[in-house]
């Protein structure tokens, strides 16, 4: 399917398979009516017209396979199309039509509440290209990760190498786009593969007796004049041998996962055969489904086909079938076998397709946004960037600025008028710190650093289900990140307008205090405030180094140029702020 298409020209592509699927529809209808007539004529006059109805039904078969794989294909280039959409969506940070991954939201978690991680205009909507729960609880895990150096130079490779691999990327998320529809819960289905299942020997006769016994009954009905009698106690017969396996089927059928996932897993395993990768992470991945214990595409190939015949089996066709041949004994055959023989792979893929979503979400959102910054990751305790944007931002308005902490420096303070930058700042940091975790490229021109876990206290709001007010909520926050720190772990903490939630003398000497323990638990971060007392600290604390942002006010605006500076800053715009509002100053 996927090696007939031309992605350049996936407009045509479509148009010529909506024509091939009609007409395959209309020469599939002729032929059903000639059946039907064959059918009547041969019974009713014609005995020996009935021989050439097998092979008309086995054309009409393959007419329905084939008119099944142009729709199928239909599906995957509209998928295309619209991914198309999508991108020009994400790089215009258009992002309200994706997956907010509300769920993901978790207060208690270090960093991933401040830094716009889930939620409306999300980074979780920015690079997620998942299509299944699967996928996106694996994506929503590396993204939660600790910060681990080793791993993320690892993904970092992988996801450069995928990132070049356009038509893979594409054709893999637009493959699980188009058949996973209606997820279904695999748990239960897993737990009976893992249960002892047999096919009791006896059951090998009626299954040879019920296909020849079958054929025998109907030729013999047709041709031999014996009484249509007998197909009834036939009938009767084989009720008492299906019955043996009617229930475990029902059971099976019950667990089975949707065809649509079993079919997009086939696709996916046999994209994956088919690539050769040169990194060693991805073919290590590769070879659950390229190794020459097992074929993984057709293992999957043949659970689809018996998830398909399954889980259709009170269809009217197939229930003829199955009173005069006895087919559901042949089919509970077959679904043991395969269980015995591979059911133990299934799990384990589909964990690993789910790590193949992950990857392909990043390397398509490395190959969209065109990243090249790598990460230098260092044994110092420093952080050096220059010209960081943040990635939520249109490109084209995000003013990047440069960073710089060495060793002998422990804590920036942060001063700078309202709506100045200082809090953007901050979060620009943090959320191209998670990037590089993640082993993607920051939005910044050069980015070093330190081995850090990330602590962020930003959105400390009030609970009132709790009895919790915002200051005891920011006051539990920053007890965590002490205790994290003093534990041995090297913090890196941003901390947006300390205790802002208690008086200005009360506020000063407690920020003051926390900035000295901070610095004794070995701490390293930036505390920004409106406290300009505070930027006074750097005579007396030569681990604390002050930085700002600015504005310009003129009689009727105030200007931002959004940029850090160094030293505290001058001037505050809350005055200014007030009056533009409307409040009167006497």
């Amino acid at each position: 399917m996927i090696d007939q298409i031309d992605f350049t020209k996936l407009e045509i592509a479509l148009s010529n398979t909506k024509k091939k699927a009609a007409g395959l529809s209309i020469i599939r209808l002729i032929l059903f009516f000639g059946i039907l007539a064959v059918a009547i004529v041969g019974i009713s006059e014609l005995r020996l017209l009935l021989l050439i109805l097998p092979f008309m039904i086995g054309i009409f078969v393959y007419l329905i396979l084939e008119f099944n794989k142009q729709k199928d294909k239909e599906v995957f280039l509209k998928e295309l199309i619209s991914m198309r959409g999508e991108l020009q969506m994400r790089k215009e940070r258009k992002l309200h039509a994706f997956d907010p991954g509300v769920e993901f939201q978790e207060k208690s978690h270090p960093f991933a509440n401040d830094l716009d991680l889930f939620g409306e205009h999300s980074l979780f909507q920015l690079i997620n290209h998942t299509v299944n729960k699967g996928g996106k609880t694996k994506l929503v895990s590396w993204m939660k990760s600790q910060f681990d150096p080793h791993t993320a130079k690892e993904r970092s490779k992988s996801i450069q190498e995928l990132s070049q691999k356009d038509e893979f990327l594409q054709s893999f998320e637009a493959l699980g786009r188009a058949f996973i529809k209606k997820e279904k819960s695999k748990v239960e289905f897993y737990h009976w593969l893992e249960s002892a299942v047999s096919f009791k020997s006896w059951l090998f006769i009626p299954m040879f007796l019920g296909p020849i016994g079958g054929l025998a009954m109907l030729i013999a009905t047709l041709y031999f004049g014996l009484a249509f009698g007998w197909i009834g106690l036939w009938i009767l017969l084989g009720g008492a041998f299906l019955a043996t396996v009617f229930k475990p089927l029902q059971e099976a059928a019950m667990l089975m996962p949707n065809q649509g996932d079993v079919k997009t897993f086939t696709f996916w395993s046999s994209l994956l055969v088919k690539e050769e990768f040169q990194d060693k992470t991805l073919q290590t991945l590769q070879h659950a489904f390229k190794n020459e214990e097992i074929e993984a595409p057709k293992v999957l190939k043949s659970l689809e086909q018996k998830t398909f015949m399954i889980q259709s089996r009170l269809n009217m066709v197939y229930l003829v079938f199955n009173f005069l041949f006895w087919t559901d004994i042949f089919l509970w055959w077959r679904l043991v076998l395969w269980k015995n023989k591979n059911g133990n792979y299934l799990k384990h893929w589909e964990e690993n397709l789910d790590k193949w979503q992950v990857l392909v979400s990043l390397a398509s959102f490395t190959k969209g946004e065109k990243s090249t910054c790598k990460v230098n990751w260092l044994d110092q305790e420093q952080i050096n960037v220059r010209n960081i944007c943040h990635p939520l931002l249109h490109p084209d308005k995000a003013i990047g600025n440069d960073f710089s902490m060495d060793e002998t420096k422990q804590v920036v303070l942060l001063t700078g008028a309202n709506m100045s930058g200082k809090t953007t700042f901050m979060r620009t940091l943090g959320i191209n710190m998670v990037l590089a975790n993640l082993g993607l490229s920051p939005f910044a021109k050069s980015f070093e650093i330190g081995n850090f876990q990330l602590f962020t206290s930003m959105r400390n709001s009030d609970n009132l289900g709790e009895s919790v007010s915002s200051f005891y909520a920011e006051l539990a926050r920053i007890k965590l990140l002490l205790d994290t720190a003093e534990s041995g772990t090297k913090v890196f903490f941003l901390l947006d307008e300390i205790l802002k939630g208690t008086n200005t003398a009360d506020r000063i000497l407690g920020s003051e205090a926390l900035i000295r323990q901070l610095y004794h638990a070995g701490g390293k971060g930036i505390i920004s405030t409106h406290d300009i007392e505070l930027s006074e600290l750097d005579e007396k604390l030569d681990y604390l180094v002050n930085k700002s942002f600015h504005s310009e006010i003129t009689d009727k605006e105030i200007h931002f140029d959004y940029t850090i500076k160094e030293g505290p800053c001058p001037s505050f715009n809350a005055h200014k702020l007030m009056e533009l509002m409307g409040i009167r100053f006497e």
